[in-house]
């Protein structure tokens, strides 16, 4: 730890240089930073017989990585709202249910049809079933989504999504790392959760006007630093109470997107977005070992991303339906969420700790990695895969939504 700056510098370069490739390829900047870090992580190292210094440093760049996570999650809330939020509560609960429920239910088969003994199918079933919100909140901020119909849905799910870990985890801490975990025990973690987020958005909104004059202050260090303390403070105090604190943070945004300093602090935010959250993607890449990365674990990942997709697919046009969007708006779902991460990889540590197969790990990896990288592709692309299979399925659109997709379009070009 000597040279800490120079090993983070190092860092600091090799992600611009990544940056810089997939700006000339035209190409989703997520896989190029994912890919670096697992070109020169501490595994990869051991390959290439280099001393990649700031992999010392591993540690300390995971810790920047996380503030990313916090950044990304949180300008999110900012281009959301607590009203829009509030209005579809019914049909996020709905949207949530279809979307776990059917990724879920698939990842068991995935497991149960490999062989696998109980404790590894449900891991597997939560990899599969869980995405990526700092993948999902940086794609949806770079192709400038936040303000489409399907937003509320893919946010809704994604904190219901939260809700669902930390239900899940309680479980499988009991079953996996053999803790005491009662009924009681987890019903109350749900009850937890899910109260902590509705009292912070009801309570939040309440509290604007107050928040408008708290936060008018005119010495931008002053403001920078309120606004800093509220987003760690309130992310922190989260995980302590097992609420993810990357929702934390989406949490806060969603309150002061309500404020008259929303557009101050966005501005605000921004290049600590950019600049963490690519930070985050490379130390994602850090903690993949290539060497692990082969055997039947490239085919059991294959096809659970193939399975992943379909089930995706399905459930966000069903989940769409049911909140009455237009099937392109719903197509959007599936495809927006299907990036899988920082949660997969969790649960796959989880079963190492346990004690579970070898083979979770790699399989997790290489699942994550493929998704990780597809995600952002699918994404972007979403408008030409909806033509696609329109020509294949034939969806029908109302006339009010035929209106809206044109008038969308006409907004964006």
């Amino acid at each position: 730890m000597d040279h800490l700056v120079l090993e983070v510098g190092l860092a600091i370069a090799l992600i611009a240089a990544a940056g810089l490739i997939s700006s000339k390829l035209r190409f989703s900047v997520i896989p190029f930073y994912i890919l670096i870090g697992m070109a020169v992580g501490p595994h990869a190292a051991k390959i290439w017989h280099l001393d990649f210094r700031f992999i010392e440093s591993a540690g300390l760049i995971d810790f920047l990585g996380r503030i990313g996570v916090l950044f990304l999650l949180f300008y999110l809330g900012l281009e959301f709202s607590v009203g829009r939020l509030l209005k579809s509560g019914k049909s996020i609960v709905v949207g949530g249910s279809i979307y776990i429920g059917i990724n879920f239910t698939l990842g068991l088969v995935l497991g149960f049809a490999g062989g696998f003994p109980v404790a590894e199918a449900l891991i597997i079933a939560g990899i599969t079933t869980i995405s990526s919100s700092a993948i999902v909140a940086k794609v949806l901020v770079d192709l400038k989504r936040t303000a489409n119909p399907e937003t509320e849905m893919i946010l809704g799910i994604i904190m219901f999504e939260d809700v669902f870990l930390a239900v899940y985890i309680s479980i499988l801490s009991g079953l996996v790392l053999s803790d005491s975990s009662s009924i009681g025990g987890v019903i109350m973690s749900a009850l937890i959760a899910l109260g902590y987020m509705l009292i912070v958005i009801i309570l939040g909104r309440k509290l604007v006007p107050v928040l408008n004059k708290l936060l008018n202050i005119r010495n931008n260090e002053l403001f920078s630093l309120v606004i800093f303390g509220s987003l760690f403070l309130v992310a922190g105090f989260s995980e302590t109470i097992h609420v993810a604190e990357a929702i934390g943070a989406l949490l806060v945004g969603l309150v002061l997107a309500e404020t008259t300093h929303a557009k101050r602090i966005e501005h605000l935010i921004m290049p600590f977005k950019d600049f963490f959250g690519a930070i985050f993607f490379f130390s994602f890449g850090l903690s993949i070992d290539p060497l692990s990365l082969g055997g039947e674990a490239v085919w059991l990942a294959i096809i659970a991303v193939i399975i992943t997709l379909i089930g995706n697919f399905t459930a966000g046009m069903l989940a769409g339906k049911s909140a009455g969007l237009s099937p392109k708006a719903s197509s959007n779902i599936g495809l927006t969420i299907v990036s899988r991460g920082e949660f997969s990889i969790l649960l796959a540590n989880m079963a190492a700790t346990g004690g579970l197969m070898a083979i979770i790990q790699p399989f997790a990896a290489i699942y994550v990695l493929i998704l990780a990288i597809l995600g952002p592709l699918l994404t972007k692309e979403s408008k030409h895969i909806y033509r696609m299979l329109d020509k294949i399925f034939k969806f029908k659109n109302t006339k009010k939504q035929q209106k809206s997709e044109m008038l969308q379009e006409k907004t964006i070009d």
